[in-house]
């Protein structure tokens, strides 16, 4: 599967919301590293790290919105080469949201911090 939203608790629950069926609130975002594609459920080709960091982002605006902070840094405990990230509503468990690649993937090795100063989520296209 390419990267990107998942269909059972994403995309359905917005054309859901069109519907007059407002989703869920989602109780937070959770990014988890990956070595590679994260598959359809989120949980392919994790990271050694298992942890999840919470992204608190700025209000949307023009159809997409940036990170405003994360509560924390990755501590790196093994050679790998991070490629993607999965984003899920909870630190453990709950559910899987969307998946994206890295523009640079990032090679480390055991003692290696990882910390993520850029997230932009977009809704594209935009009616002009």
């Amino acid at each position: 599967m390419p990267v990107g939203v998942s269909a059972a608790n994403v995309a359905n629950q917005v054309l859901n919301w069109l519907r007059g069926t407002p989703p869920p609130a989602v109780g937070g975002l959770y990014v988890k590293l990956h070595t590679n594609d994260p598959g359809a459920a989120g949980t392919a080709n994790g990271s050694v790290v298992t942890t999840r960091r919470q992204a608190t982002m700025n209000a949307a605006s023009g159809g997409s919105m940036t990170l405003l902070s994360m509560s924390g840094s990755w501590a790196m405990t093994a050679s790998e080469t991070i490629t993607h990230i999965s984003v899920h509503d909870a630190a453990s468990g709950g559910n899987f949201l969307f998946s994206a690649a890295l523009n640079t993937p990032r090679s480390v090795v055991n003692g290696d911090t990882i910390t993520m100063t850029t997230l932009v989520v977009r809704n594209t296209p935009i009616a002009a």
